[in-house]
């Protein structure tokens, strides 16, 4: 047997790979300088979407021939395309603006070295290959006063993040500055607990932290009751108090690479409540800058409607028109003007374009206000993708199939199983029973903008039979945090339990605020990540099953959802897709008798969808013949109830 080289040697041999790798990279992206400079000259767009995709098939074929798993090839190359288009785009937006550059910008943001504001501060002025002269500030009004002064160049404010939402104090800032949006950065956000070195967490007893992360840690610190928590102005003062007062039962949480500069080590990392958690910074400046043609830009702007019932639905449907992508609207009270809003956008577009220089005059005629805050490079850059057969991912060997088979052999087993459980499972929240031989009885609407009628509205539902009102369509409402509330407290007068659905991932936090019970609808049935959240909560919570899902998809993402912790689970069968001329769902009622022979979870039908009003008694009827453990009926018009209310009483009866 050949004896094997000393680990020092390998380890020699690795690292002058590693560097070779390096100086291989950098020429890579000096070259991609050149394809920058060609494209100045014939104004082509940055992304050749075409291109990439016939280079990564490529590598990947290269890579697979070489021993290399085609994934990683595909997600090595991604980040270096990534990287190649940033690179280009900086390159062209400085020379598009000549007048703007430095080689050193004096950049304010919040907190201190190390807080998240300066890692994004710091990651944009590397991107561009100049230097920084920071200015810590201790709020978003000193960010701003800083630029507006002439003290900094570009101000870096925090305007959402994918776990806690937007920012709404920074919104507030921007209605009343002359500032322009001149850029935008996105950074992973990595927290964990920074403690002084040697630090067990048994010892810990007080958390130093911003109001972000900890909203944005909630389960984790829900798991420590035991902690004590100490709000901070900035992550970076949060790392600072650690540092200063070397206690051992003192943490804060912050990133690890801010941490360093403390001296300060992570005792638990990825705290994070969502594990793809990041924020996005917009940059501010005095002056407002030109995006070349080529470049995808962003252009966000603030407009107050007319008080008039649909002037928002107006002004969209002229951004319609003119096929503009708005890809953010969030709305903010108005000072001094109750129940009105401002509405900030932001849309997928050119300022200089021509179709938003038209919506722009078409806005201006049926809007109180609209200014422009500024238009700007987008830097979100989407991945090439390729298709499964340009993967070349094999077929599922008779090893995987062996435990694809046992893993089914033993669903008997699983948590949503009768084996497992032999009594139905009651499932309670206020006035409403579902499951156990209790029928429950649901009411599905979207929510209205009209909030006037709330309270007769709700009183009609519990007049009709209904227990509880299940409210939907929250990302079509830009005010659907303010009405929500006022829809839970006109149900709370008739005991009515408040269910929202949730229909995006982003909704979590908004909808289980204001929620008795969640409804997970069926587009997001396979959004393990959004399961695992829910199942953590201590409210019941509703799994609607996709049309294109089967009962073993369907019960295995039940199996996620109770495995995480929550067993207050209804499962609701809402339709399939079938070959039906009508192109709507058909509702399983077959997959129905199934499904209460192997789970003992409840099932109710949700007839919403799936039936016209001249079904609807005669497949309720069919519904509670089938042991089903509740209805949900959909109500887009008040005048609707009287016939509900009479098939709820022949089922109460029966």
């Amino acid at each position: 047997m050949t004896k094997p080289h000393p680990l020092s040697h390998t380890r020699e041999q690795i690292t002058a790979l590693d560097n070779e790798l390096l100086a291989l990279l950098a020429k890579r992206r000096a070259l991609s300088l050149d394809v920058a400079r060609s494209k100045e000259v014939d104004i082509r767009p940055i992304r050749d979407t075409q291109r990439e995709k016939e280079l990564l098939a490529r590598l990947v074929k290269q890579g697979r021939e070489q021993g290399l798993d085609a994934h990683y090839v595909l997600s090595l190359y991604q980040s270096i395309i990534e990287d190649s288009v940033l690179n280009q785009q900086a390159y062209l937006q400085g020379r598009a603006n000549p007048d703007l550059q430095k080689q050193q910008y004096n950049i304010a943001y919040l907190g201190a070295r190390g807080s998240y504001s300066y890692l994004a501060a710091t990651r944009y002025c590397e991107r561009r290959q100049v230097g920084m002269q920071d200015l810590g500030c201790k709020s978003f009004d000193e960010i701003v006063q800083a630029v507006e002064s002439g003290h900094a160049d570009y101000g870096f404010l925090p305007i959402e993040n994918t776990s806690s939402g937007s920012i709404n104090e920074v919104y507030d800032v921007l209605q009343h500055t002359s500032l322009a949006i001149v850029g935008e950065t996105t950074i992973e956000v990595g927290h964990c607990l920074l403690a002084k070195p040697g630090t067990n967490v048994k010892q810990i007893k007080t958390i130093y932290a911003h109001p972000q992360p900890i909203s944005q840690c909630s389960r984790y610190l829900s798991q420590h009751g035991e902690f004590k928590l100490e709000y901070c102005s900035s992550s970076a003062e949060a790392m600072e108090r650690v540092l200063e007062a070397d206690d051992n039962s003192v943490a804060a949480i912050g990133s690890v690479e801010g941490g360093a500069l403390y001296q300060l080590e992570a005792v638990e990392h990825e705290l994070a409540n969502q594990k793809i958690n990041q924020s996005r910074f917009i940059v501010v400046a005095r002056k407002a800058i030109a995006v070349p043609e080529q470049l995808p830009a962003k252009t966000t702007l603030i407009m107050a409607t007319g008080q008039k019932p649909g002037a928002l639905v107006e002004a969209l449907l002229i951004l319609k028109a003119h096929d503009l992508n708005m890809s953010k609207l969030e709305s903010r009270p108005i000072p001094g003007t109750p129940w009105e809003e401002m509405f900030y956008l932001d849309l997928d577009a050119n300022l200089a374009s021509d179709e938003m220089q038209q919506a722009l005059k078409e806005l201006e005629r049926i809007t109180r206000f609209i200014k422009v805050l500024g238009c700007y490079p987008c830097e979100t850059v989407n991945p090439t993708q390729l298709s499964n057969s340009q993967l070349m991912i094999e077929p599922t060997t008779s090893r995987e199939a062996d435990q694809q088979a046992k893993e089914k052999q033993d669903a008997k087993h699983q948590r949503h199983s009768l084996a497992e459980h032999p009594q139905v499972t009651s499932v309670i929240c206020r006035q409403l029973q579902i499951g156990n031989g209790q029928f429950g009885a649901i009411a599905q609407l979207a929510l209205s903008q009209e909030s006037d009628h709330y309270g007769q509205l709700a009183k009609q539902i519990k007049e009709a039979g209904f227990q509880a009102v299940t409210v939907s369509e929250l990302n079509t409402n830009p005010m659907a945090n303010r009405q929500l509330s006022e829809m839970r407290r006109a149900l709370n007068q008739f005991d009515l339990a408040c269910i929202v659905a949730i229909e995006h991932e982003s909704e979590l936090t908004l909808a289980s605020d204001h929620a008795d019970m969640l409804l997970i609808s069926g587009k997001q049935m396979h959004n393990r990540d959004l399961l695992e959240q829910v199942g953590a909560l201590h409210m019941p919570v509703i799994l609607e099953r996709n049309t294109m899902a089967s009962l073993d998809e369907w019960l295995g993402a039940a199996e996620v959802i109770l495995a995480a912790g929550n067993q207050q689970l209804v499962l609701s069968e809402a339709g399939i897709r079938t070959f039906n001329e009508q192109q709507r769902p058909t509702l399983d009622l077959s997959g129905l008798i199934s499904l209460k022979e192997r789970s003992h979870l409840p099932v109710l039908l949700n007839t919403r969808y799936a039936c016209q009003q001249e079904e609807l008694a005669s497949q309720a009827g069919a519904a509670k013949a089938l042991k089903a453990d509740g209805l949900v009926l959909g109500v887009s018009d008040p005048q609707q109830l009287k016939g509900h209310s009479d098939i709820l009483a022949r089922l109460y009866r029966g």
